[in-house]
């Protein structure tokens, strides 16, 4: 009925569904890369961050020896 109306109101065809499913799956896939290669980004953030505390805490320890 819906098609039918759809039809019959000039708007044109509905959208192929197979088409939009297979956008579905590639957005799904897409969106599945993008957050993998967003954890590997959080990983490396931390881990720099991680070293910089580390040569932070060196350096201040260095400084206070100096002293």
């Amino acid at each position: 009925m819906g098609e039918q109306a759809w039809r019959e109101s000039g708007l044109g065809a509905p959208a192929d569904q197979e088409e939009l499913q297979r956008q579905v799956s590639r957005l799904e896939q897409a969106n599945t890369e993008l957050l993998a290669r967003l954890e590997e980004r959080d990983a490396e953030l931390e881990a720099a961050r991680a070293a910089n505390r580390e040569l932070t805490r060196a350096l201040n320890q260095k400084g206070t020896a100096d002293r």
